[in-house]
């Protein structure tokens, strides 16, 4: 059988012996994984590890020191480009869930990160709409939220960052329903959709990255 240009299945051995021959994870960031276990279902709105150290690598190489995150969660992700980011970075961290994002905040107390970043606890469209109004600019946004808006977000987002700034979408792969044409799911269709949107933009250079559920690399053109 010819293995060559074949694309390797992740299974859960593989995902473990990567995770084990990567970068080390900071303690609170195993804490965090540790705590979302614990949550059952909702556990699923954390990014993977792999994720992890994407957007690591991402930030390191491209001198990133100021991020935008829409979908903040536990913190996972916002933890993990914190600890990416320069020591005079910044991270605008945005979720409207007051219960996870105490949490959250108190695992960058932890982790001695909360002086780089910062939480708005209200619905994202009108936190965007606020930072455009101060004219804010960031080096990367990084969309993890309700899969409704994400259009909006993508959007919104695109002025929010100069040329060349990157947005990076979570889920676009959707656990793999993306391609299965007898799912009509609502969600589904909306992934879509939207992956067909960003796809047609003229606006950005696109690129979907198999890791975790897929993450599509936009470069502002």
């Amino acid at each position: 059988l010819d293995k060559m240009g074949s694309n390797l299945e992740i299974t859960k051995e593989i995902e473990n012996y990567i995770n084990n021959h990567s970068l080390e994870l900071n303690p609170i960031q195993k804490e965090i994984i540790l705590y979302n276990d614990s949550l059952g279902d909702i556990k699923r709105m954390q990014i993977a590890i792999s994720q992890c150290h994407f957007l690591h690598l991402i930030i390191k190489t491209s001198k990133i020191k100021k991020i935008l995150e829409i979908g903040t969660f536990t913190g996972l992700s916002t933890l993990s480009m914190s600890l990416a980011l320069p020591s005079d970075g910044k991270l605008v961290a945005l979720d409207k869930d007051e219960e996870t994002n105490k949490i959250a905040v108190n695992f960058f107390k932890k982790a001695k990160q909360e002086h780089k970043i910062q939480t708005i606890i209200r619905p994202a469209l009108e936190s965007l709409m606020d930072l455009k109004k101060q004219r804010q600019k960031f080096d990367l946004v990084f969309i993890d939220a309700d899969k409704e808006n994400y259009k909006n977000y993508y959007d919104q987002s695109l002025d929010l960052i100069d040329t060349n700034g990157l947005i990076i979408i979570d889920n676009v792969l959707w656990h793999g329903e993306v391609v299965d044409e007898k799912n009509q799911d609502k969600l589904t269709i909306n992934i879509r959709e939207f992956n067909s949107y960003i796809n047609n933009d003229a606006r950005t250079e696109n690129l979907i990255i198999p890791v975790g559920d897929g993450l599509t690399v936009c470069r502002k053109l």
